[in-house]
């Protein structure tokens, strides 16, 4: 299915609101910190000069507007939630390709690459901290409280960072397992955004937590997708190689999925085959996963946890139009191509 018309609108009007905020948030770091944050965020080159560069999807900041608008408040209500849960993703990224020691991210040298792990490391932690100074100086009553739940969600986050690495030294991970990392460490930070529009909204505790939980189902098909799109995606759209994974033997939903699905024969070929990391056998590895099915019972997943996603925004009882643009969202998360 093609996403829905209408989402590119969506994450437009969410970037418009967004980025003035993010800009004067970023102006506030330290110098040596902040040519390090404008790299990364794509807004200049290595040496500090201005470009134009398309910019991120924006999803988590678009959830957080949505949540806030949801909840019958205005657009701006929802800006520094936004700009929160944007600086804790980018330091997320910056400290994931140091662990990943990937070099590329949207066409462009990651952070360590450019500028050494040690600045790298630094600029991620001064947008973690940055994120919550923006939130507490937020003139919501609700601040401190959207900080706890982006504390929260950044603490669910890290642990499913830790699972992820701990996968890659194991060859017995569920599809459970699978799901339930994909859940801490993208969902739950989909979860905050939404869940964080609508405590500085003052909505009620119990739409609160329904948002969360549709966020966190979301973050599910977010990185479901991912998973695919590390495998089948077009390198020239994500920005990044399909044999990484492959070659680095991770155990991500495709795997985990087409091993459950997978006969005995087949499950030792998986075996021998991930018995050592390499690029050598990745085009093996990925001819299996197709046989097995992979690529539709993964991108199917997806499907289904962004639809259970909207059904619970759906339960809310909140604004029609925003639960009508949501689900654009959704459906775009699950289906995108980049």
């Amino acid at each position: 299915m093609t996403p829905t018309i209408g989402v590119s609108d969506v994450l437009a009007r969410s970037r418009r609101a967004i980025h003035p905020a993010m800009t004067e948030a970023i102006n506030r770091l330290a110098p040596e910190i902040q040519q390090v944050a404008a790299y990364h965020m794509g807004w200049t080159d290595a040496d500090g000069n201005p470009i134009e560069a398309p910019g991120g999807k924006g999803i988590r900041p678009t959830l957080a507007v949505l949540g806030a608008e949801a909840a019958w408040a205005e657009s701006d209500t929802g800006v520094p939630g936004g700009v929160a849960i944007e600086l804790v993703h980018n330091f997320s990224l910056i400290h994931d390709d140091i662990i990943d020691t990937d070099t590329e991210r949207h066409h462009r040298a990651t952070v360590w690459s450019v500028y050494g792990v040690g600045r790298a490391i630094v600029a991620g932690d001064a947008l973690q901290i940055l994120a919550h100074q923006v939130l507490l100086e937020s003139p919501s009553a609700q601040a401190a409280a959207a900080s706890a739940a982006l504390a929260d969600a950044t603490a669910a986050m890290i642990a499913g960072q830790a699972d992820d690495i701990a996968f890659e030294r194991r060859r017995d991970v569920s599809v459970e397992q699978c799901t339930a990392m994909s859940a801490a460490k993208t969902g739950a930070l989909l979860g905050a955004s939404l869940q964080m529009g609508a405590i500085v909204a003052g909505a009620p505790s119990a739409v609160q937590e329904g948002l969360r939980r549709a966020g966190r189902l979301l973050g599910v098909a977010f990185q479901l997708r991912d998973d695919w799109l590390g495998v089948w995606g077009d390198p020239e759209l994500t920005g990044k190689s399909r044999e990484n994974d492959l070659a680095r033997r991770k155990l991500t939903y495709p795997l985990t999925r087409a091993y459950e699905a997978a006969g005995p024969e087949q499950r030792q070929e998986f075996r021998e085959l991930y018995r050592a990391p390499g690029l050598e056998e990745a085009p093996r590895i990925r001819a299996l996963l197709e046989q097995l099915g992979g690529p539709d019972l993964t991108a199917g997943s997806a499907t289904d946890a962004a639809a259970r996603a909207l059904r619970e925004v759906e339960s809310c009882g909140l604004d029609a139009s925003r639960t009508e643009e949501f689900s654009d969202v959704a459906r775009y998360v699950a289906e995108r191509t980049s």
